[in-house]
Parts: structure tokens; C-alpha cells; sequence
């Protein structure tokens, strides 16, 4: 087994173990994840990718990348096929993209959100020196129960949320996009997540979040109708917001929901996820996926209330130089 760039392979190369992956996707998390392979394949071809590919006599076992931006990267893939041995060959090529990365000049931070498929990668993060955040892979079940009419199904456990005098619920507008910046950001000072994802810990940052999952492909297809911000009158500062995508035919995914810290307690996670639900259940989505730190607990207990189940659990990661111990 060697390790090589995988900027000296195509897509070709590796089309089989992409569609292995897009299978585990499939399968373990009801997501179609073929356009964000799509793209992968296209920027292997570009050789703009970085990382690594496991090759066993030709074949490609696995692979990993990342991307950089300014003093910070982020993993965001790492596959290896079930025909080889998954833990070992992860371990092999996170070494080999971690010993590049950290010979980069000024390498300040190295975020891991990855979702392995057949291996736990929490040891081996550990012992690179990753501070551990664990993650749950949440789903919730919008079909009508047997015998009951798709207009008779209520979200499960709803509860009217406390009033918040004026707050006004709108779908989203291009028009927020700033304003919502602002919220993730205030959102999530002081908060874990905000350590998890360093984007939300400014503007310009939350901007570029914001950007990257509404306007491009990677967390699938951006559902205005679905997504809805909660807004004080008089002002285009908002209080709340959730964001829905389609990720699969009939299944869609929550990919931000968060509420202004002192409108927090109210009930507005719950107002806002609520309604996404009923609008996707009028337009025949089946599932709703979400991910969620373990450490958040509200939320996650907010969650479980409404009926989702946690069906994947994982590890996010962080690296800091000069706090691997």
C-alpha cells in the first residue's frame, strides 16, 4: 500500500470508491451526496484538490483532502473502502495530510468534520493532538403515522412556544443575508460550536457559511420555502432562523437553526423548526436530518422532544498549535 497526492490521480481513478461512498451516504444517511462528488471529481481532474490516495497495486482504497483558507484548513473528507482494512488506512492517510499541513508556514488551525463510514476516528484524533467535540447524526420521521390522513399529522410533542411580543415569521429573502450573519454570530459567542467552526465567530466568516450552503451544492439543494427567519418589527436585525435544504429525493436536512442570545428560552427553536416541518410535510418530504453537538444540551433535548432520533454519532475536531496536549 502507498500513499500518494491526489493531485497525481483523476476521477476516473477513483469514480469506484466515490460511488462506494455515495452508497454509505445513501444508506446510513438517507442523503443523495453525488452532486458534492460530483464536484470532488471535478477538481481532481483540475488538480486545484489536496490531500491523499491510498493505492494498492492501481486501485484507489481511499482517499483524504482539504482546503485551505489564509492559517486554516479544514478536512473535509476522508473515505476508505470496506474492501481493505478502514481504521489502519484513515490513520495512514490523516497522517500523511496532517505531516503536510503542519509543515505549512504560520498554520494557525485544523478543523476535522468528518463522518467516517466502518471506523471511529475519536482515538486517532485524539492522538494527533485534536481537541474532541462529539456530534450527533439526528433524523425525524415526517411521514404520517398508519390510518392518518397527511393533513391530520401533527409534529409530534408540539407545544405552543412562548409569545415573544411582535416578532414577525418570514420566509427567508436574500435581503438577510447579512443580518443573518450577525445572528451566527452573536448566536454562537462563548458557544462550543463557535469552537467547533471558527467561520462563526465573525461576520465575514458567518458570511461565507451562509454563502456556502445556500448557494452552492455541497449540503444539497437550498429550500427557501422552507426557511424562516423571525424578525422584530421596524428593523431587518433578526431574533432567529432556521435554514432547510432538499438532500435526497423526499428527505431534506436542517443545515442552521439558531436564536439571538436573550430571545433564547422562549420558545423560538421550537417555533422556527416547527415550521419548517408542517411546509415540508405539505410538499411530501419524508425525512429531516440535522447534526448537533452532544454538549448542547437544550438542543438537543428540544430535538428528541419533536421526535428525531439520533441515528449516527461522530467526532468533530480541532487543532491549535502549542495546545495538542
Amino acid at each position: 500500500m502507498s500513499i500518494v497526492d491526489l493531485r497525481q490521480t483523476n476521477s476516473r481513478q477513483i469514480a469506484s470508491l466515490l460511488e462506494e461512498e455515495a452508497q454509505r451516504w445513501r444508506e446510513e444517511l438517507h442523503w443523495d451526496y453525488r452532486a458534492s462528488l460530483d464536484l470532488i471529481k471535478k477538481f481532481v481532474d483540475a488538480k486545484s484538490l489536496a490531500g491523499s490516495v491510498a493505492l494498492e497495486n492501481g486501485q484507489v482504497a481511499g482517499y483524504a483532502f482539504y482546503v485551505l483558507e489564509e492559517h486554516k484548513a479544514l478536512l473535509g473528507g476522508l473515505y476508505v473502502s470496506s474492501r481493505w482494512p478502514q481504521l489502519r488506512l484513515a490513520q495512514e492517510l490523516l497522517d500523511d495530510v496532517l505531516q503536510t499541513l503542519r509543515a505549512l508556514p504560520r498554520m494557525e488551525r485544523i478543523e476535522a468534520q468528518l463522518i467516517p463510514f466502518g471506523f471511529d476516528l475519536s482515538q486517532t484524533l485524539a492522538e494527533q493532538g485534536f481537541w474532541l467535540y462529539p456530534r450527533q447524526f439526528m433524523l425525524l420521521d415526517l411521514r404520517p403515522a398508519p390510518g392518518t390522513a397527511p393533513g391530520d399529522q401533527a409534529t409530534p410533542a408540539r407545544m405552543a412556544p412562548a409569545a415573544i411580543s411582535g416578532l414577525r415569521l418570514e420566509r427567508w429573502d436574500d435581503r438577510y443575508f447579512a443580518p443573518c450573519a450577525r445572528l451566527i454570530q452573536l448566536a454562537y459567542a462563548n458557544h462550543t460550536d463557535g469552537d467547533i467552526n471558527d467561520q462563526y465567530r465573525s461576520e465575514s466568516g458567518a458570511l461565507k457559511f451562509l454563502k456556502n450552503i445556500i448557494l452552492l451544492p455541497g449540503c444539497g439543494l437550498f429550500q427557501p420555502q422552507a426557511s424562516f427567519v423571525l424578525r422584530p418589527p421596524h428593523t431587518h436585525e433578526l431574533a432567529g432562523v432556521i435554514l432547510t435544504s432538499l438532500v435526497a429525493p423526499r428527505v431534506a436536512h436542517t443545515t442552521q437553526i439558531c436564536v439571538m442570545p436573550g430571545y433564547q428560552r422562549h420558545g423560538l427553536g421550537r417555533r422556527l423548526m416547527e415550521s419548517a416541518i408542517d411546509v415540508l410535510r405539505a410538499r411530501g418530504v419524508e425525512e429531516l436530518s440535522l447534526t448537533v453537538t452532544a454538549a448542547n444540551d437544550r438542543a438537543v433535548r428540544l430535538y428528541r422532544t419533536i421526535g428525531f432520533a439520533t441515528i449516527k454519532t461522530f467526532t468533530a475536531g480541532v487543532w491549535l498549535p502549542g495546545r495538542a496536549d
